[in-house]
């Protein structure tokens, strides 16, 4: 998939993180799409975060997580 191109509006506020995130010779393109990307990767670990909770707090998904390490135990010991 070929580049596009974005427009957005900033404001004071965006501008000020824009120059910090360009003091070391980035481009403003190159400093967005580091942000955006970090963005992502940020909300996936979050959700697999959330994921990893709502299995932990699960009475069910527990017991069946420690049946599987004590079976991963039992091959081990072979």
């Amino acid at each position: 998939m070929g580049m596009s191109t974005l427009t957005i509006r900033t404001d004071p506020e965006v501008e000020k993180a824009l120059e910090s995130l360009t003091r070391d010779g980035r481009s403003r393109s190159e400093a967005v799409r580091a942000a955006i990307l970090a963005a992502d990767r940020e909300k996936r670990r979050a959700r697999m975060r959330a994921e990893a909770e709502a299995i932990r707090n699960d009475p069910d998904e527990a017991a069946a997580s420690r049946q599987l390490t004590e079976e991963m135990d039992t091959i081990r010991a072979w």
